[in-house]
């Protein structure tokens, strides 16, 4: 069984839902690497997002979701962003577009645009579709190494965690980070050539 196929029985999946409505923690596999979620439309639950990790309240964290259509829900992104969310998501990418009203300002940094995400992993998925958008940001103290398995995870950010979901050695490509009205490529990752061949191709 590939790493891809690898999915969460209900029990966990469901253990993992109920700590996310309870404002606590979650780690979770994505196509990249292991994620630590929680509520991203809860402002205090982000904040123990920020706490668990260490990170400067300045560096905005991505905003996790199941699907395209979810991601309409709370940001407000032009035809174009929308076209290349459709082409790329899921994926490994992180696609900046403007925030909604309801994306809490720890989210984003007080800044105007929020990363969306939308992992293409099956357990990030199913967890995704219970409970609604979840922070998208690697599991670990800020400064330490992205963790492919559970056991690279750091103490601290488990303890601060109401459950976990290991689904084994995941690939540890970083994803892409793009600014798709600007033709911008912030973070070259995973697929970073075809988008900026896309990017590249005019408009018709």
């Amino acid at each position: 069984m590939t790493n891809a196929e690898m999915t969460a029985d209900e029990a966990t999946l469901a253990h993992a839902a109920e700590a996310v409505h309870d404002g606590r923690l979650v780690v979770y596999p994505t196509e990249t690497v292991y994620g630590l979620g929680a509520n991203a439309l809860d402002g205090t639950a982000v904040e123990r997002v920020f706490e668990a990790k260490g990170r400067e309240r300045e560096n905005p964290v991505s905003l996790g979701v199941a699907n395209v259509d979810a991601a309409l829900l709370h940001t407000d992104p032009t035809e174009t962003e929308i076209e290349f969310m459709h082409e790329f998501l899921p994926g490994p990418v992180t696609v900046l577009v403007d925030a909604g009203p309801e994306v809490p300002d720890v989210l984003t940094a007080g800044r105007s645009e929020v990363g969306i995400r939308v992992p293409d992993h099956p357990v990030a998925l199913s967890l995704l579709r219970e409970t609604g958008p979840l922070t998208a940001t690697s599991a670990n103290r800020s400064g330490a190494g992205s963790a492919r398995r559970i056991e690279e995870i750091g103490e601290e950010v488990r303890e601060a965690c109401g459950a976990v979901i290991d689904a084994g050695e995941l690939p540890g490509t970083e994803s892409t980070v793009v600014n798709v009205s600007e033709g911008v490529i912030h973070r070259r990752g995973a697929g970073a050539e075809a988008i900026a061949a896309w990017l590249a191709e005019p408009e018709e």
